[in-house]
């Protein structure tokens, strides 16, 4: 598996770009926007004559800022859903292993400990958009759906919700975990350890303020998501160390 030939879409992408940095193991090939226009199908095809890959990293999206999702929704189809479902065809016609990057946020953020069995309320546009992708993802089966929640490191942010929680974990931590996913099918949650955004954030940077958030309507105030099923998976490569 870690010599056959993978894929990534969005590969001028911040995570790609980790990943790009970060990887030691897999046989990656990065595309960028120009040279794997997910919107059209016969630039798909192109580079997939050209690389010949077993698998596709799709991590192209639409993701921040999340308002372009409200104000321009019709982009945010035309890339996460209509974009994503191109692929799905193309996967299928060569039969190449996908692997889609969803999102924790097709969870309500209410109750928190979503597994992957559970119901899914997208929490706003960019959700609806990731869910979109995934329900054409799900219909191929030779396919591997990733919720995940991660962010930059260093943090962001001067400010950060002590009363917000989620399992944030930095891209490089998923870069780790990549290599021991890559047999798996279905649907997987992917994060660190559930806590406030405060607490994860100020491990990584001891002087970011605590504040509240007041407005329940901007932001999902518990969208952890149960990691048994990933642990159980890391339990066996050795990798849940920091789980």
């Amino acid at each position: 598996m870690m010599n056959k030939k993978i894929l990534v879409t969005g590969g001028d992408g911040k995570f790609a770009q980790v990943l790009k940095k970060k990887n030691k193991i897999l046989n990656l090939f990065f595309a960028s926007k120009k040279e794997c226009n997910i919107t059209n199908i016969k630039s798909i095809e192109k580079i997939i004559k050209k690389i010949k890959p077993k698998i596709i990293l799709h991590t192209a999206a639409i993701s921040r800022p999340m308002k372009i999702h409200d104000q321009n929704f019709t982009k945010s189809i035309e890339v996460n859903i209509i974009g994503t479902a191109n692929l799905v065809k193309v996967c299928h016609k060569y039969k190449i292993k996908l692997i889609y990057f969803s999102t924790g946020y097709v969870y309500a953020g209410t109750k928190g400990n979503y597994s992957e069995e559970e119901s899914v309320k997208p929490f706003n546009n960019y959700a609806i958009s990731k869910l979109g992708g995934e329900c054409s993802v799900a219909m191929y089966k030779n396919s591997l759906i990733l919720r995940i929640t991660m962010t930059e490191k260093p943090f962001l942010f001067k400010y950060a919700y002590s009363n917000v929680f989620a399992n944030f974990m930095f891209h490089e931590d998923l870069v780790n975990i990549l290599p021991k996913i890559l047999n798996e099918k279905g649907i997987l949650n992917i994060g660190g350890k559930a806590q406030s955004v405060f607490n994860f954030a100020k491990k990584n940077k001891p002087k970011v303020k605590k504040i509240k958030l007041k407005n329940k309507k901007s932001l999902p105030f518990n969208q952890t998501m149960n990691l048994i099923k990933l642990n159980r998976i890391l339990k066996k490569t050795k990798l849940n160390q920091f789980l």
